[in-house]
């Protein structure tokens, strides 16, 4: 019995493709433990098994000498043979315990093999298996992810990367970002029950998703001719992202939206309806925010470099489009500009600018200098140009051609 054991358990290792010596030595560490804890032995025990015949000793390890004063163990033991009858049937046993084990481990490690280095590409698998805690997505026959969405409340240390309003029914195909493989050569895990889980993580909540979704949809993205320079989420509800082009003759905008809207439309689509805004981006902070801010028309910008904030001026009939729905266009402006905005309507801006004090006679020079060269021009609402004037003119570049305007006194003039 124990060489056909042996036998099967050869055939065995070569249709896995397991290494028959490693899987004998953890065989033999595995039946150690477990006699040790049968028989009742104090120092444990050792076990070797006949690479031929397949029949297993047990020995009993008995201290010999003094112990160590410091640790108190003992550094050599002697080995007395304490092999029970049907050793065997429980090596058996044991042989198919481990080899499950490694049939698992060796899969485990040939998928982070293959799929450490993909984070950030996109997957498209089919809904297994769906729980209040995640969803089991299949990629492929054997590969297997975990989209967790955790409620964090409970479970603080897990992930929530299910948009809000999202629902999976079984054999649902579903797209998602891949955000980490578990590496199985962890000693620590990371999460609990981590060993048990599907080793690859997915996100449908990721803003990367969007960029790969473009990719897919958008011929000019995948060949870098339309770049997404920045893209903020609130995912399942609302997203923005801004785009620009290395071609001039090209449209970035009209090139993600398609043909009558076809190819933002399969994005919405694949992102279960949440509303994608793509506005054009601008190297000139003023010009970004104002874009960003769409669909709402602005009048003005003011950057401060320093502190990357940005005030926001716009007509009283905008203020609540430009804020948007509980601040969420403002927010998502903000996080796709990486500034802070802060939008006033031109009403209370005209009332703010015009209620600052003058600047007094006794400021150094060089203030008095830099006041001297603003634009002179002031709006119908009261409101001053805060431009640098140009050389040599009292108007900045957009106001000087008014001032060259020569208004005439004919009541009839168009002029």
């Amino acid at each position: 019995m124990a060489s056909e054991m042996m036998e099967a358990l050869m055939t065995l290792c070569q249709e896995k493709h397991i290494d028959e010596l490693y899987l004998l030595d953890r065989l033999e560490q595995s039946l150690a433990k477990s006699y040790a804890d049968v028989l009742h032995l104090s120092y444990g025990a050792r076990v070797t098994i006949d690479r031929t015949t397949g029949k297993v000793y047990v020995y009993e390890l008995v201290p010999k000498g003094e112990p160590d004063e410091e640790t108190g163990e003992y550094a050599e033991f002697d080995e007395v043979d304490v092999t029970p009858e049907g050793t065997s049937r429980f090596a058996a046993q044991h042989a198919k315990n481990e080899i499950r084990a490694l049939v698992r481990d060796a899969a485990r490690q040939q998928i982070y093999e293959e799929f450490s280095h993909r984070i950030g590409d996109i997957i498209t698998g089919t809904v297994l298996q769906s729980t209040p805690d995640f969803t089991i997505i299949k990629i492929r026959e054997g590969v297997e992810a975990e989209l967790p969405h955790f409620d964090l409340r409970r479970f603080p240390e897990e992930r929530d990367e299910r948009p809000f309003g999202e629902r999976y029914g079984h054999n649902q195909r579903i797209k998602a970002i891949i955000i980490d493989v578990r590496n199985p050569n962890n000693a620590q895990p990371a999460v609990r029950g981590e060993r048990q889980r599907p080793p690859i993580v997915v996100s449908r909540t990721h803003p990367d998703l969007i960029r790969r979704l473009f990719e897919l949809e958008v011929p000019e993205v995948y060949e870098g001719i339309v770049s997404i320079r920045s893209v903020a989420r609130e995912p399942g509800i609302r997203s923005k992202i801004a785009v620009s082009s290395s071609d001039e003759r090209l449209d970035p905008v009209g090139a993600c939206v398609g043909p009558k809207g076809s190819r933002v439309r399969t994005v919405v689509s694949e992102l279960r309806g949440e509303r994608v805004d793509v506005v054009p981006w601008f190297d000139d902070p003023a010009r970004c925010v104002a874009s960003a801010l769409s669909p709402a028309r602005v009048s003005r910008v003011i950057i401060d470099a320093e502190t990357r904030h940005a005030t926001v001026i716009v007509p009283d009939d905008q203020l609540s489009l430009a804020i948007g729905k509980e601040g969420q266009n403002a927010r998502l402006a903000a996080r796709l500009t990486g500034l802070h905005i802060d939008i006033k309507n031109e009403t209370l801006a005209a009332k703010i600018l015009r209620d600052l004090p003058a600047t007094p006679a006794d400021l150094p020079e060089q203030t008095k200098k830099e006041e001297a060269h603003r634009c002179i021009y002031v709006s119908p609402d009261g409101v001053p140009c805060r431009n640098m004037a140009r050389p040599g003119s009292n108007y900045c570049g957009i106001h000087e051609r008014m001032a060259e305007v020569q208004v005439s006194d004919d009541e009839d003039s168009l002029i």
